[in-house]
Protein backbone atom coordinates (compact mmCIF):
# COMPACT_ATOMS: atom_id res chain seq x y z
CA UNK A 1 0.00 0.00 0.00
CA UNK A 2 0.74 3.39 -0.98
CA UNK A 3 2.17 5.66 2.35
CA UNK A 4 -0.13 8.66 2.55
CA UNK A 5 1.80 11.97 2.06
CA UNK A 6 1.30 14.41 4.54
CA UNK A 7 2.11 18.26 4.50
CA UNK A 8 5.49 19.58 6.58
CA UNK A 9 4.72 21.61 9.88
CA UNK A 10 6.50 24.29 7.42
CA UNK A 11 3.58 24.13 4.75
CA UNK A 12 1.37 24.16 7.64
CA UNK A 13 3.02 27.54 9.38
CA UNK A 14 2.88 29.27 5.77
CA UNK A 15 -0.56 28.50 4.58
CA UNK A 16 -1.76 29.80 7.84
CA UNK A 17 0.67 33.14 7.38
CA UNK A 18 0.13 33.48 3.70
CA UNK A 19 -3.88 33.06 3.43
CA UNK A 20 -3.57 36.31 6.39
CA UNK A 21 -1.21 38.19 3.98
CA UNK A 22 -3.59 37.67 1.33
CA UNK A 23 -6.97 38.47 2.72
CA UNK A 24 -5.42 41.79 4.53
CA UNK A 25 -4.24 42.44 0.69
CA UNK A 26 -7.25 41.40 -1.23
CA UNK A 27 -10.19 41.85 1.63
CA UNK A 28 -8.92 44.54 3.05
CA UNK A 29 -6.39 46.86 0.82
CA UNK A 30 -4.49 47.10 3.99
CA UNK A 31 -1.09 45.10 2.23
CA UNK A 32 0.25 43.70 5.86
CA UNK A 33 3.81 42.63 4.46
CA UNK A 34 5.28 43.65 0.58
CA UNK A 35 5.12 42.08 -2.41
CA UNK A 36 8.37 40.98 -2.61
CA UNK A 37 8.60 39.21 1.14
CA UNK A 38 4.61 37.88 0.09
CA UNK A 39 6.58 36.20 -3.15
CA UNK A 40 9.35 34.82 -1.64
CA UNK A 41 6.78 33.25 1.35
CA UNK A 42 4.82 32.01 -2.18
CA UNK A 43 7.70 30.28 -3.60
CA UNK A 44 8.67 28.90 -0.80
CA UNK A 45 5.21 27.13 -0.17
CA UNK A 46 4.29 26.18 -3.89
CA UNK A 47 7.76 24.18 -3.64
CA UNK A 48 7.12 22.46 -0.63
CA UNK A 49 4.29 21.17 -2.13
CA UNK A 50 5.90 20.27 -5.00
CA UNK A 51 7.93 17.83 -3.02
CA UNK A 52 5.53 16.70 -0.66
CA UNK A 53 3.35 16.35 -3.48
CA UNK A 54 -0.21 17.54 -1.27
CA UNK A 55 -1.04 21.27 -0.64
CA UNK A 56 -3.37 21.96 2.94
CA UNK A 57 -6.99 23.74 2.24
CA UNK A 58 -6.79 27.09 1.83
CA UNK A 59 -3.65 27.34 0.35
CA UNK A 60 -3.06 30.26 -1.69
CA UNK A 61 -0.79 28.46 -4.56
CA UNK A 62 -4.26 27.10 -5.17
CA UNK A 63 -6.59 30.26 -5.13
CA UNK A 64 -6.48 33.10 -7.71
CA UNK A 65 -7.12 36.16 -5.68
CA UNK A 66 -9.61 37.22 -2.46
CA UNK A 67 -12.75 35.52 -1.55
CA UNK A 68 -15.50 37.84 -1.92
CA UNK A 69 -16.25 40.82 1.01
CA UNK A 70 -19.78 41.18 2.97
CA UNK A 71 -21.69 43.79 2.33
CA UNK A 72 -21.55 43.44 -2.18
CA UNK A 73 -23.69 40.82 -3.77
CA UNK A 74 -22.33 38.44 -5.15
CA UNK A 75 -21.08 37.87 -8.88
CA UNK A 76 -20.49 35.01 -10.93
CA UNK A 77 -18.34 35.24 -14.13
CA UNK A 78 -19.30 34.32 -17.27
CA UNK A 79 -15.58 32.77 -17.98
CA UNK A 80 -13.10 32.17 -14.88
CA UNK A 81 -10.75 35.17 -14.69
CA UNK A 82 -7.00 33.53 -14.05
CA UNK A 83 -4.11 34.67 -12.18
CA UNK A 84 -0.83 35.18 -13.89
CA UNK A 85 2.44 33.44 -12.94
CA UNK A 86 5.65 35.28 -12.41
CA UNK A 87 9.27 36.04 -13.82
CA UNK A 88 11.85 38.10 -11.83
CA UNK A 89 14.71 37.27 -14.09
CA UNK A 90 15.85 37.54 -17.49
CA UNK A 91 16.60 33.35 -17.53
CA UNK A 92 12.77 33.11 -15.80
CA UNK A 93 11.37 34.90 -19.01
CA UNK A 94 13.27 32.51 -21.54
CA UNK A 95 12.20 29.59 -19.55
CA UNK A 96 8.77 30.43 -19.72
CA UNK A 97 9.10 31.54 -23.78
CA UNK A 98 11.44 27.81 -24.38
CA UNK A 99 8.17 26.11 -23.22
CA UNK A 100 5.67 28.37 -24.73
CA UNK A 101 7.51 27.47 -28.04
CA UNK A 102 7.66 23.40 -27.23
CA UNK A 103 3.85 22.97 -26.35
CA UNK A 104 2.85 24.63 -29.30
CA UNK A 105 5.59 24.02 -31.55
CA UNK A 106 3.10 22.71 -34.23
CA UNK A 107 1.51 26.26 -34.82
CA UNK A 108 4.72 27.85 -35.77
CA UNK A 109 6.99 30.33 -34.27
CA UNK A 110 5.22 32.75 -31.28
CA UNK A 111 5.22 36.22 -31.34
CA UNK A 112 4.70 37.99 -28.21
CA UNK A 113 2.36 41.19 -26.89
CA UNK A 114 4.50 43.70 -24.52
CA UNK A 115 2.36 45.25 -21.95
CA UNK A 116 2.12 47.26 -18.59
CA UNK A 117 1.27 45.49 -14.95
CA UNK A 118 -0.53 48.15 -13.60
CA UNK A 119 -0.62 48.38 -9.71
CA UNK A 120 -4.95 48.77 -9.04
CA UNK A 121 -7.89 46.39 -8.92
CA UNK A 122 -9.20 44.17 -11.36
CA UNK A 123 -12.91 44.44 -12.60
CA UNK A 124 -14.59 42.70 -14.93
CA UNK A 125 -17.36 44.53 -17.02
CA UNK A 126 -20.38 42.79 -18.35
CA UNK A 127 -22.44 44.35 -21.47
CA UNK A 128 -25.20 43.27 -23.09
CA UNK A 129 -27.30 44.59 -25.87
CA UNK A 130 -24.59 47.12 -25.81
CA UNK A 131 -24.87 48.80 -22.36
CA UNK A 132 -22.79 48.19 -19.05
CA UNK A 133 -24.78 45.99 -17.25
CA UNK A 134 -22.53 44.63 -14.61
CA UNK A 135 -19.22 45.47 -12.93
CA UNK A 136 -17.30 43.18 -10.58
CA UNK A 137 -14.48 42.92 -8.52
CA UNK A 138 -12.44 39.40 -9.69
CA UNK A 139 -13.16 37.65 -6.30
CA UNK A 140 -12.00 34.35 -6.25
CA UNK A 141 -11.34 34.16 -9.88
CA UNK A 142 -15.17 32.58 -10.15
CA UNK A 143 -17.27 34.88 -8.02
CA UNK A 144 -16.07 38.62 -7.25
CA UNK A 145 -18.44 41.06 -5.54
CA UNK A 146 -20.94 43.20 -7.77
CA UNK A 147 -19.29 47.17 -7.97
CA UNK A 148 -21.56 48.15 -10.67
CA UNK A 149 -22.97 51.47 -9.15
CA UNK A 150 -18.80 52.09 -8.30
CA UNK A 151 -17.94 51.21 -11.66
CA UNK A 152 -19.78 53.92 -13.29
CA UNK A 153 -18.25 56.31 -11.52
CA UNK A 154 -15.33 55.81 -14.35
CA UNK A 155 -15.39 58.67 -16.76
CA UNK A 156 -13.23 56.70 -19.03
CA UNK A 157 -15.41 53.26 -19.62
CA UNK A 158 -17.80 53.63 -22.08
CA UNK A 159 -21.82 53.06 -20.65
CA UNK A 160 -22.82 52.12 -24.43
CA UNK A 161 -20.97 50.55 -27.01
CA UNK A 162 -21.63 49.54 -30.48
CA UNK A 163 -21.35 45.47 -29.83
CA UNK A 164 -24.38 44.16 -29.20
CA UNK A 165 -23.67 40.86 -28.17
CA UNK A 166 -23.03 39.72 -24.52
CA UNK A 167 -19.66 39.62 -23.57
CA UNK A 168 -16.99 40.70 -20.28
CA UNK A 169 -14.33 42.78 -20.50
CA UNK A 170 -11.15 42.63 -18.11
CA UNK A 171 -9.83 46.23 -17.14
CA UNK A 172 -7.47 47.72 -13.94
CA UNK A 173 -8.71 50.31 -12.34
CA UNK A 174 -5.87 52.97 -11.19
CA UNK A 175 -5.30 56.13 -9.44
CA UNK A 176 -3.14 58.54 -11.65
CA UNK A 177 -0.74 59.74 -8.87
CA UNK A 178 -0.97 63.10 -10.01
CA UNK A 179 -4.93 62.81 -9.38
CA UNK A 180 -3.96 61.05 -5.65
CA UNK A 181 -1.51 63.91 -4.87
CA UNK A 182 -4.41 66.86 -5.69
CA UNK A 183 -6.85 64.40 -3.11
CA UNK A 184 -4.56 64.54 -0.50
CA UNK A 185 -3.98 67.95 -0.55
CA UNK A 186 -7.25 68.97 0.88
CA UNK A 187 -8.45 65.67 1.93
CA UNK A 188 -8.71 65.62 6.11
CA UNK A 189 -6.76 62.59 5.80
CA UNK A 190 -4.82 61.72 3.14
CA UNK A 191 -4.52 58.38 1.30
CA UNK A 192 -1.46 56.62 1.69
CA UNK A 193 -0.96 55.13 -1.96
CA UNK A 194 -2.45 55.26 -5.34
CA UNK A 195 -3.14 51.20 -5.29
CA UNK A 196 -4.69 50.83 -2.11
CA UNK A 197 -6.55 54.26 -2.81
CA UNK A 198 -8.46 52.47 -5.88
CA UNK A 199 -9.02 49.16 -4.21
CA UNK A 200 -10.86 51.16 -1.15
CA UNK A 201 -12.65 53.27 -3.43
CA UNK A 202 -14.17 50.60 -5.53
CA UNK A 203 -14.78 48.81 -2.15
CA UNK A 204 -16.56 51.74 -0.63
CA UNK A 205 -20.56 51.10 -0.26
CA UNK A 206 -20.66 54.74 -1.36
CA UNK A 207 -21.23 55.58 -4.92
CA UNK A 208 -20.03 58.94 -4.17
CA UNK A 209 -16.69 58.15 -2.53
CA UNK A 210 -15.33 56.50 -5.54
CA UNK A 211 -16.46 59.68 -7.95
CA UNK A 212 -14.34 61.39 -5.97
CA UNK A 213 -11.49 59.39 -6.57
CA UNK A 214 -11.65 60.57 -10.23
CA UNK A 215 -10.37 56.75 -11.30
CA UNK A 216 -8.91 55.37 -14.40
CA UNK A 217 -9.30 52.39 -16.20
CA UNK A 218 -6.97 50.56 -18.55
CA UNK A 219 -8.86 47.47 -20.30
CA UNK A 220 -6.57 44.28 -21.53
CA UNK A 221 -8.98 41.79 -22.35
CA UNK A 222 -12.06 39.77 -23.48
CA UNK A 223 -12.89 37.32 -21.50
CA UNK A 224 -15.92 35.81 -22.56
CA UNK A 225 -18.06 37.00 -25.99
CA UNK A 226 -20.86 35.72 -28.13
CA UNK A 227 -21.03 36.02 -31.71
CA UNK A 228 -17.59 36.86 -32.49
CA UNK A 229 -14.46 35.42 -32.57
CA UNK A 230 -10.79 36.92 -32.45
CA UNK A 231 -7.80 35.84 -34.03
CA UNK A 232 -4.66 37.48 -31.86
CA UNK A 233 -4.41 40.06 -29.49
CA UNK A 234 -3.42 42.60 -32.08
CA UNK A 235 -7.50 41.94 -33.33
CA UNK A 236 -9.01 41.79 -29.44
CA UNK A 237 -7.09 44.93 -28.61
CA UNK A 238 -8.54 46.87 -32.13
CA UNK A 239 -12.15 45.68 -31.06
CA UNK A 240 -12.23 46.99 -27.72
CA UNK A 241 -10.87 50.49 -29.08
CA UNK A 242 -13.50 50.81 -31.88
CA UNK A 243 -16.02 49.92 -28.90
CA UNK A 244 -14.17 53.36 -26.76
CA UNK A 245 -12.70 51.46 -24.01
CA UNK A 246 -9.37 52.51 -23.01
CA UNK A 247 -6.55 50.39 -23.70
CA UNK A 248 -3.01 50.18 -22.09
CA UNK A 249 -0.98 53.28 -23.58
CA UNK A 250 2.46 50.60 -24.40
CA UNK A 251 1.62 47.82 -26.22
CA UNK A 252 4.66 46.45 -27.54
CA UNK A 253 4.57 43.05 -30.27
CA UNK A 254 7.96 41.02 -29.94
CA UNK A 255 9.21 37.85 -31.78
CA UNK A 256 12.22 37.27 -29.51
CA UNK A 257 12.87 37.15 -25.93
CA UNK A 258 15.72 39.75 -26.35
CA UNK A 259 13.22 42.12 -28.20
CA UNK A 260 11.21 41.35 -25.17
CA UNK A 261 14.20 42.08 -22.37
CA UNK A 262 14.82 45.18 -24.17
CA UNK A 263 11.13 46.82 -24.05
CA UNK A 264 11.24 45.69 -20.34
CA UNK A 265 14.70 47.25 -19.48
CA UNK A 266 13.22 50.60 -21.48
CA UNK A 267 10.27 50.70 -19.22
CA UNK A 268 11.84 49.64 -16.16
CA UNK A 269 14.55 52.95 -17.08
CA UNK A 270 11.63 55.49 -17.54
CA UNK A 271 8.56 53.85 -15.31
CA UNK A 272 9.21 56.97 -12.56
CA UNK A 273 8.06 59.36 -15.50
CA UNK A 274 4.70 57.53 -15.68
CA UNK A 275 1.75 58.80 -14.19
CA UNK A 276 0.06 55.79 -12.81
CA UNK A 277 2.22 52.66 -10.93
CA UNK A 278 3.09 49.68 -12.55
CA UNK A 279 5.13 46.78 -10.49
CA UNK A 280 6.10 44.98 -13.69
CA UNK A 281 5.47 44.00 -16.92
CA UNK A 282 2.63 41.63 -18.83
CA UNK A 283 4.27 39.02 -21.95
CA UNK A 284 1.82 37.31 -23.24
CA UNK A 285 1.41 35.13 -26.50
CA UNK A 286 -0.81 36.93 -29.04
CA UNK A 287 -2.41 34.27 -31.12
CA UNK A 288 -5.51 32.71 -30.26
CA UNK A 289 -4.95 29.25 -31.02
CA UNK A 290 -1.37 28.87 -29.42
CA UNK A 291 -3.16 30.17 -26.31
CA UNK A 292 -5.76 27.41 -26.74
CA UNK A 293 -3.12 24.73 -27.30
CA UNK A 294 -0.74 26.10 -24.39
CA UNK A 295 -4.18 26.22 -21.90
CA UNK A 296 -4.07 26.72 -18.48
CA UNK A 297 -2.67 25.18 -15.29
CA UNK A 298 -4.93 25.08 -12.09
CA UNK A 299 -4.46 28.90 -11.80
CA UNK A 300 -2.09 30.43 -14.02
CA UNK A 301 -2.64 30.71 -18.13
CA UNK A 302 0.47 29.22 -19.60
CA UNK A 303 0.26 31.84 -22.39
CA UNK A 304 0.98 35.00 -19.98
CA UNK A 305 3.54 35.54 -17.38
CA UNK A 306 4.44 38.24 -15.77
CA UNK A 307 7.71 40.07 -15.49
CA UNK A 308 8.38 41.70 -11.69
CA UNK A 309 10.57 44.77 -11.49
CA UNK A 310 12.72 44.11 -9.23
CA UNK A 311 12.03 46.59 -6.15
CA UNK A 312 14.23 50.00 -6.87
CA UNK A 313 16.73 51.28 -4.38
CA UNK A 314 18.99 53.97 -3.13
CA UNK A 315 20.85 55.08 -0.13
CA UNK A 316 19.99 57.63 2.51
CA UNK A 317 20.99 58.40 6.08
CA UNK A 318 19.38 57.64 9.00
CA UNK A 319 18.37 61.02 10.84
CA UNK A 320 16.57 59.87 14.13
CA UNK A 321 14.61 56.87 15.22
CA UNK A 322 10.97 57.08 17.01
CA UNK A 323 9.09 54.61 18.18
CA UNK A 324 5.35 54.24 17.32
CA UNK A 325 2.46 52.53 19.71
CA UNK A 326 0.11 50.66 17.93
CA UNK A 327 -3.79 50.03 19.35
CA UNK A 328 -2.45 46.29 20.70
CA UNK A 329 0.31 48.31 22.49
CA UNK A 330 3.39 46.71 20.00
CA UNK A 331 6.17 49.24 20.04
CA UNK A 332 7.30 49.49 16.05
CA UNK A 333 11.00 51.50 15.34
CA UNK A 334 10.47 54.47 12.65
CA UNK A 335 13.50 55.87 10.75
CA UNK A 336 13.66 59.37 9.60
CA UNK A 337 15.56 59.57 6.50
CA UNK A 338 17.17 62.38 4.94
CA UNK A 339 14.72 62.84 1.76
CA UNK A 340 15.48 60.72 -1.20
CA UNK A 341 13.41 60.49 -4.57
CA UNK A 342 12.36 56.96 -5.71
CA UNK A 343 9.60 56.18 -8.48
CA UNK A 344 8.77 59.55 -8.23
CA UNK A 345 7.88 59.75 -4.60
CA UNK A 346 10.01 61.67 -1.89
CA UNK A 347 11.04 59.41 0.82
CA UNK A 348 11.51 60.42 4.51
CA UNK A 349 10.68 57.74 6.24
CA UNK A 350 10.69 53.69 6.34
CA UNK A 351 9.88 51.21 8.81
CA UNK A 352 12.24 48.83 11.01
CA UNK A 353 10.36 45.38 11.94
CA UNK A 354 11.47 45.60 15.70
CA UNK A 355 14.64 45.84 17.97
CA UNK A 356 16.00 42.95 16.40
CA UNK A 357 15.93 44.22 13.19
CA UNK A 358 17.10 47.41 13.73
CA UNK A 359 20.88 45.25 15.30
CA UNK A 360 20.14 42.72 12.58
CA UNK A 361 21.07 45.54 9.48
CA UNK A 362 23.06 47.62 11.71
CA UNK A 363 21.12 50.29 11.89
CA UNK A 364 22.56 53.80 13.66
CA UNK A 365 21.62 57.12 14.31
CA UNK A 366 24.02 58.73 11.21
CA UNK A 367 24.01 55.73 8.97
CA UNK A 368 24.01 55.08 6.08
CA UNK A 369 21.90 52.52 4.61
CA UNK A 370 20.11 50.97 2.00
CA UNK A 371 16.50 51.57 1.41
CA UNK A 372 14.18 49.99 -1.65
CA UNK A 373 10.31 50.98 -2.33
CA UNK A 374 9.25 47.19 -2.89
CA UNK A 375 6.30 47.43 -4.74
CA UNK A 376 6.68 50.71 -5.69
CA UNK A 377 5.19 52.12 -2.63
CA UNK A 378 6.29 50.57 0.61
CA UNK A 379 10.16 51.93 2.28
CA UNK A 380 12.22 49.51 3.28
CA UNK A 381 15.41 49.08 4.59
CA UNK A 382 17.94 46.69 3.12
CA UNK A 383 20.55 47.20 5.56
CA UNK A 384 23.57 49.47 6.15
CA UNK A 385 26.45 50.51 3.71
CA UNK A 386 29.74 48.36 4.44
CA UNK A 387 32.27 49.70 6.44
CA UNK A 388 29.92 52.86 7.38
CA UNK A 389 29.98 54.64 10.73
CA UNK A 390 27.31 55.66 12.47
CA UNK A 391 27.34 58.23 15.21
CA UNK A 392 25.46 56.87 17.91
CA UNK A 393 23.56 53.35 18.07
CA UNK A 394 19.94 52.88 18.35
CA UNK A 395 18.71 52.68 22.08
CA UNK A 396 16.45 49.83 23.20
CA UNK A 397 13.25 51.66 24.89
CA UNK A 398 12.78 50.47 28.53
CA UNK A 399 9.90 52.81 28.46
CA UNK A 400 6.73 53.38 26.94
CA UNK A 401 7.65 56.53 24.70
CA UNK A 402 4.14 57.89 25.40
CA UNK A 403 2.82 56.69 28.13
CA UNK A 404 5.98 55.91 30.33
CA UNK A 405 5.47 52.36 31.09
CA UNK A 406 7.43 49.48 31.65
CA UNK A 407 7.90 48.16 27.95
CA UNK A 408 8.07 43.77 27.79
CA UNK A 409 9.56 41.76 25.50
CA UNK A 410 7.23 39.41 23.39
CA UNK A 411 8.44 37.61 20.91
CA UNK A 412 10.55 39.30 18.56
CA UNK A 413 8.56 42.57 19.61
CA UNK A 414 8.33 45.13 22.91
CA UNK A 415 5.06 45.98 23.86
CA UNK A 416 3.64 48.77 26.10
CA UNK A 417 2.64 47.14 29.46
CA UNK A 418 0.03 49.71 30.14
CA UNK A 419 -2.86 49.08 27.94
CA UNK A 420 -5.47 50.85 29.93
CA UNK A 421 -4.48 54.14 29.57
CA UNK A 422 -1.83 54.55 26.95
CA UNK A 423 -3.29 57.02 24.65
CA UNK A 424 -1.95 55.73 21.08
CA UNK A 425 -3.82 52.45 22.45
CA UNK A 426 -7.02 53.57 23.36
CA UNK A 427 -6.98 55.58 20.19
CA UNK A 428 -6.36 52.99 18.00
CA UNK A 429 -8.96 50.51 19.60
CA UNK A 430 -11.43 52.91 19.41
CA UNK A 431 -10.26 53.73 15.95
CA UNK A 432 -10.69 49.94 14.53
CA UNK A 433 -13.63 49.31 16.46
CA UNK A 434 -15.07 52.11 14.65
CA UNK A 435 -13.54 51.53 10.61
CA UNK A 436 -16.15 50.10 8.08
CA UNK A 437 -14.97 46.45 8.29
CA UNK A 438 -15.58 46.59 11.49
CA UNK A 439 -18.34 48.53 13.62
CA UNK A 440 -18.86 51.08 10.50
CA UNK A 441 -19.12 54.20 12.89
CA UNK A 442 -19.47 57.31 10.39
CA UNK A 443 -18.30 60.13 11.58
CA UNK A 444 -15.70 58.48 14.49
CA UNK A 445 -12.08 58.73 12.72
CA UNK A 446 -8.63 58.77 14.37
CA UNK A 447 -8.72 62.18 14.93
CA UNK A 448 -12.23 62.08 16.80
CA UNK A 449 -11.13 59.15 18.60
CA UNK A 450 -8.52 61.67 20.24
CA UNK A 451 -10.48 64.43 20.82
CA UNK A 452 -13.06 61.50 22.48
CA UNK A 453 -9.85 60.47 24.90
CA UNK A 454 -9.02 63.75 25.29
CA UNK A 455 -11.66 65.72 26.06
CA UNK A 456 -13.61 62.45 28.60
CA UNK A 457 -10.98 60.14 29.72
CA UNK A 458 -12.41 57.36 27.85
CA UNK A 459 -10.55 54.26 28.14
CA UNK A 460 -12.57 51.19 27.24
CA UNK A 461 -14.75 50.64 24.10
CA UNK A 462 -18.57 50.74 25.80
CA UNK A 463 -17.93 54.01 27.40
CA UNK A 464 -18.67 55.17 23.78
CA UNK A 465 -22.59 53.94 24.19
CA UNK A 466 -22.57 56.30 27.06
CA UNK A 467 -21.61 59.49 25.18
CA UNK A 468 -24.91 62.25 24.68
CA UNK A 469 -24.82 64.49 21.71
CA UNK A 470 -25.10 67.30 24.64
CA UNK A 471 -21.74 66.29 25.94
CA UNK A 472 -20.19 66.55 22.25
CA UNK A 473 -21.30 69.80 21.17
CA UNK A 474 -18.94 71.75 22.70
CA UNK A 475 -16.09 69.92 21.09
CA UNK A 476 -13.53 71.63 18.52
CA UNK A 477 -15.39 70.88 14.76
CA UNK A 478 -18.37 69.44 16.42
CA UNK A 479 -21.79 71.22 16.48
CA UNK A 480 -25.35 69.82 17.13
CA UNK A 481 -25.43 67.83 13.39
CA UNK A 482 -22.34 66.54 13.68
CA UNK A 483 -22.93 65.26 17.29
CA UNK A 484 -26.21 63.85 17.17
CA UNK A 485 -24.85 62.33 13.69
CA UNK A 486 -22.50 60.43 15.98
CA UNK A 487 -24.73 59.40 18.68
CA UNK A 488 -27.63 57.64 15.45
CA UNK A 489 -23.91 56.22 13.76
CA UNK A 490 -23.35 54.61 17.46
CA UNK A 491 -26.98 53.49 17.88
CA UNK A 492 -27.26 52.02 14.46
CA UNK A 493 -23.60 50.26 15.16
CA UNK A 494 -25.68 47.86 18.02
CA UNK A 495 -27.07 45.67 15.23
CA UNK A 496 -24.11 44.95 12.77
CA UNK A 497 -23.25 41.71 11.95
CA UNK A 498 -21.27 38.89 14.12
CA UNK A 499 -18.78 39.03 11.90
CA UNK A 500 -17.95 42.60 11.97
CA UNK A 501 -18.17 42.82 15.71
CA UNK A 502 -15.70 40.10 16.13
CA UNK A 503 -13.38 41.69 13.78
CA UNK A 504 -14.22 45.07 15.84
CA UNK A 505 -12.92 43.43 19.05
CA UNK A 506 -9.58 42.75 17.64
CA UNK A 507 -8.60 39.86 18.44
CA UNK A 508 -5.31 39.55 17.46
CA UNK A 509 -4.70 37.40 14.64
CA UNK A 510 -8.30 37.40 13.61
CA UNK A 511 -8.81 39.40 10.48
CA UNK A 512 -12.15 40.09 8.07
CA UNK A 513 -12.45 36.69 6.59
CA UNK A 514 -11.41 34.26 10.12
CA UNK A 515 -14.10 36.79 11.97
CA UNK A 516 -16.60 35.58 9.27
CA UNK A 517 -15.92 32.03 9.15
CA UNK A 518 -16.31 31.79 12.73
CA UNK A 519 -19.57 34.08 12.63
CA UNK A 520 -20.98 31.12 10.03
CA UNK A 521 -19.83 28.20 12.02
CA UNK A 522 -20.85 29.38 15.49
CA UNK A 523 -23.91 31.32 14.53
CA UNK A 524 -24.11 33.55 17.56
CA UNK A 525 -21.37 35.83 20.21
CA UNK A 526 -22.20 33.30 23.21
CA UNK A 527 -21.24 30.22 20.74
CA UNK A 528 -17.95 31.67 19.89
CA UNK A 529 -17.27 32.72 23.52
CA UNK A 530 -17.76 29.09 24.35
CA UNK A 531 -15.47 27.52 21.87
CA UNK A 532 -13.22 25.06 22.58
CA UNK A 533 -9.83 24.53 20.74
CA UNK A 534 -10.96 21.40 18.72
CA UNK A 535 -14.16 23.33 17.14
CA UNK A 536 -11.87 26.34 16.48
CA UNK A 537 -9.16 24.17 14.85
CA UNK A 538 -11.89 22.49 12.79
CA UNK A 539 -12.64 25.86 10.68
CA UNK A 540 -10.66 25.93 7.65
CA UNK A 541 -7.70 28.59 7.74
CA UNK A 542 -7.83 28.24 11.43
CA UNK A 543 -4.44 27.03 12.99
CA UNK A 544 -2.74 27.00 16.35
CA UNK A 545 -1.61 30.31 16.58
CA UNK A 546 -5.35 31.42 15.56
CA UNK A 547 -6.91 29.15 17.80
CA UNK A 548 -4.70 30.07 21.33
CA UNK A 549 -5.63 33.77 20.06
CA UNK A 550 -8.81 33.62 20.30
CA UNK A 551 -8.78 31.26 23.46
CA UNK A 552 -6.54 33.97 25.16
CA UNK A 553 -8.83 36.29 24.41
CA UNK A 554 -11.92 35.37 25.63
CA UNK A 555 -10.25 33.98 28.92
CA UNK A 556 -8.98 37.08 29.63
CA UNK A 557 -11.32 38.54 32.35
CA UNK A 558 -11.13 42.18 32.05
CA UNK A 559 -11.71 41.87 28.06
CA UNK A 560 -15.19 39.92 28.80
CA UNK A 561 -16.14 42.25 30.87
CA UNK A 562 -15.83 44.66 28.48
CA UNK A 563 -17.47 42.40 25.99
CA UNK A 564 -20.57 42.13 28.89
CA UNK A 565 -20.46 46.03 29.04
CA UNK A 566 -20.90 46.25 25.39
CA UNK A 567 -23.99 43.37 25.49
CA UNK A 568 -25.35 45.54 28.37
CA UNK A 569 -25.54 48.93 26.24
CA UNK A 570 -27.70 47.15 23.89
CA UNK A 571 -25.03 45.73 21.48
CA UNK A 572 -27.03 43.04 19.82
CA UNK A 573 -24.48 41.27 16.85
CA UNK A 574 -26.38 39.77 14.24
CA UNK A 575 -26.02 36.28 12.56
CA UNK A 576 -24.96 36.71 9.15
CA UNK A 577 -26.75 36.97 6.06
Amino acid sequence: MEQRKEPTPRQRELTELLARYAAAYYEQDAPLVSDQEYDALYDELAALERASGVSLPGSPVRRVGGAPQGGFLPHTHLARLWSMDKVRTAGGLREWAARARRLAADLGEPQFALEYKFDGLTVNLTYEGGRLVTGATRGNGVTGETITAQVRTIRSLPERIPFTGRMEVQGECIMRLSVLEAFNRTADEPLKNARNAAAGALRNLDPAVTAARRLDCFCYNVGYIEGRRFADQREMLAFLEENGFPVSPLVRYCTSEEELLAGIAEVERTRGALDFLIDGMVVKVTSFAMREALGETEKFPRWAVAYKFPAEETTAVVEDVTWEVGRTGKLTPLAHLSPVELCGATIRRATLNNYDDILRKRVGLGSRVFIRRSNDVIPEILGSVPDDAPRAPVEKPACCPRCGAHVEQRGAHLFCTNSLSCRPQIVGRIAHYASRDAMDIESLSGRTAEQLVDAFGISTIPELYGLTAERLVPLERFGPKKAQNLIDALEKSKRRPLSAFLFALGIPNVGVKTARDLARRFGTLAAVRAAGREELLAIDDVGDIVADSILDFFGDPSISAQVDALLAHGVDPQPEA
